[in-house]
C-alpha cells in the first residue's frame, strides 16, 4: 500500500470550510468548462448536465474522501442510493467513497490513541498493526493481538469528526442549494436535522458497542451469521475494540458458484425482512464493506452497527401493506400503500397519474414472473427510468419521504444492489409472503 493513502484529517473548522470552498470552486470551474464545450458544439447547456459530469464527480469524491466524517458519509449515501438513477460512470466514480478513505498519518494516530489509552498504550498489546486494515468515513481499523493471544480489530475514530458533523452537513446542503440541484421550494430542514442526529449516533462508539451486543443476541439462533463481540476494556467513545474475524470482502463472493451466491443473498435479504417484520430493529447502513464472507464455512460476517436503529411499528405496518399489495398485484392498494409509506405524495400521484401507473405496470410484470427472481435481469430498468424522469422533471412536486422510511429503504435498496452485483436468483415472492405472514396462493387469488 503506497504512502499516498496517508493524509491528515483536517480538524479545524476553518480548514474544513476552506476545503468546501475549494470543492465549490473546482466544481464551478468544471461547470464553466463543460458549458463552454457544449456551446462550442452548438448545444444549449443545462445546469444539471454541466454539474453531473465525470470530472465534477471526481472532484467531489476526492475532496469528500479527504475530509472524511459527515461529508464523506453523505457522499457514500448518495452513491449507494443512486442505484439505477445516476449515469453508470458517475456511480462508479462516487463508489470510491464506499471503498476506501485516506489513512491518518502515524503521528496523528499515535496522538489519538495516547489520548484514549495513555502514553504507554503499546504495553497492553503483544502487537499492534501500524497500517490500517480498513478505512472509512468516520474511522480506520487496525489489527491487534493481546498478550493472551486474542486477536482484535480496533476501530479508531478520526480526530475532530464528531465536532465537525453539524457544520459538514450544513456545508453539503449549501453546496446542493447553490448548485441548483435542489428546488428552492423543497424543505430539507427535517432531513438535515435527522442526518446530523444519525451521524452523531454513528460517531458514538459506546452506543455502537451496545448495538453490536444487541444484534448478536438477535442473531444468536442463526448460524449463517457471525457478529463480533466488543472488547470492553479497550473500548470507549472514540475507540472500539472487538473480535477480529478472518473473512473476505463480500465482493469476492461474485466469483463463487451460483448456488453459493444464492444462499448468501437469500440469507442477507432474509435478514432485511426479519429486521423489518420480526426484530423491529435494523442496521440501516448497507455499505458493502459492512458484509464479509467466509468461504470455508459460507458464513457471513456483519460489521458496523453505528447506524442500527429501531423501526417504528407504523413504518413496519406500512411496508407490510405495500408488500401485500405488490404480491396481490392490486394497483389501487399499491398506490395507496406507496403514499402511506411516503415514497410519493398524493400531489405527485394526482399530477403524474399515468406515468406512475405505467411504472407500476412494468414493476408488477417484472416482479410477478413465475419461478426464481433473477436480480441480473435489468430489462425493465430503462422503461421505469423513462417514466420516473417524466415525474422527476416536475421539480415543484419533489417530495422527501419520512425519515424512518428513508433509513429502511436505504437498507432494502442497498441489499438489492448487492443481489444485483451477485446476480442472485431467489424465491423472492415466497420470501416476502413468509415474512409478512401471508399465504401467497390466497394473496394472489384475492388480487385476481
Amino acid at each position: 500500500m503506497s504512502g499516498s493513502r496517508y493524509r491528515k484529517v483536517p480538524q479545524a473548522r476553518i480548514s474544513r470550510l476552506a476545503a468546501f470552498g475549494q470543492l465549490a470552486g473546482g466544481v464551478a470551474g468544471g461547470v464553466l468548462a463543460e458549458g463552454a464545450r457544449r456551446l462550442a458544439r452548438g448545444e444549449a447547456p443545462r445546469l444539471s448536465d454541466m454539474l453531473l459530469t465525470p470530472g465534477n464527480a471526481r472532484r467531489v469524491a476526492d475532496q469528500l474522501s479527504r475530509l472524511r466524517g459527515a461529508a464523506m458519509k453523505l457522499g457514500q449515501m448518495i452513491s449507494m442510493d443512486a442505484g439505477d438513477v445516476l449515469p453508470r460512470e458517475l456511480t462508479e466514480i462516487l463508489s470510491r467513497l464506499r471503498e476506501s478513505a485516506h489513512f491518518m498519518p502515524p503521528a496523528q494516530l499515535e496522538k489519538v490513541l495516547a489520548a484514549e489509552w495513555g502514553a504507554g498504550w503499546r504495553a497492553q498489546f503483544r502487537s499492534f498493526g501500524a497500517q490500517p486494515i480498513a478505512a472509512a468515513s468516520i474511522g480506520q481499523v487496525h489489527r491487534a493481538v493481546l498478550p493472551d493471544g486474542r486477536v482484535l480489530a480496533v476501530k479508531v475514530q478520526y480526530p475532530g469528526i464528531a465536532r465537525s458533523i453539524d457544520a459538514d452537513v450544513d456545508n453539503v446542503a449549501t453546496l446542493l442549494r447553490v448548485s441548483g440541484l435542489l428546488p428552492q421550494t423543497l424543505d430539507v430542514t427535517p432531513l438535515l436535522a435527522e442526518a446530523k442526529r444519525q451521524l452523531h449516533e454513528e460517531s458514538d462508539y459506546v452506543r455502537e458497542a451496545e448495538m453490536m451486543i444487541r444484534y448478536g443476541e438477535l442473531l444468536a439462533d442463526d448460524s449463517r451469521f457471525v457478529v463480533p463481540r466488543p472488547y470492553a476494556p479497550l473500548s470507549g467513545a472514540t475507540v472500539l475494540a472487538m473480535d477480529y474475524i478472518e473473512a473476505r470482502p463480500i465482493d469476492t463472493l461474485a466469483s463463487a458458484p451460483q448456488a453459493v451466491r444464492d444462499n448468501a443473498m437469500e440469507a442477507l435479504l432474509g435478514l432485511v425482512l426479519r429486521e423489518l417484520f420480526g426484530f423491529g430493529f435494523m442496521q440501516t447502513d448497507p455499505n458493502f464493506a459492512n458484509f464479509r464472507w467466509r468461504p470455508d464455512d459460507g458464513r457471513l460476517v456483519l460489521l458496523d452497527f453505528g447506524a442500527a436503529r429501531p423501526v417504528p411499528p407504523a413504518t413496519t405496518q406500512a411496508y407490510r401493506r405495500l408488500m401485500a399489495a405488490g404480491l396481490s398485484e392490486d394497483k389501487d392498494a399499491l398506490r395507496a400503500a406507496l403514499i402511506e409509506v411516503g415514497f410519493v405524495s398524493e400531489q405527485q400521484i394526482a399530477r403524474h397519474h399515468d406515468p406512475f401507473d405505467r411504472a407500476i405496470d412494468v414493476l408488477i410484470d417484472h416482479l410477478g414472473k413465475p419461478g426464481l427472481f433473477d436480480f441480473a435481469d435489468r430489462s425493465f430498468v430503462e422503461r421505469v427510468r423513462a417514466e420516473a424522469e417524466k415525474i422527476a422533471s416536475d421539480r415543484s412536486s419533489w417530495h422527501i419521504p419520512p425519515i424512518d422510511t428513508l433509513f429502511v429503504q436505504r437498507k432494502v435498496s442497498g441489499t438489492a444492489l448487492l443481489a444485483i452485483r451477485m446476480k442472485a436468483r431467489l424465491p423472492l415472492r415466497d420470501m416476502v409472503a413468509q415474512a409478512i405472514g401471508a399465504n401467497l396462493t390466497q394473496v394472489i387469488a384475492a388480487g385476481q
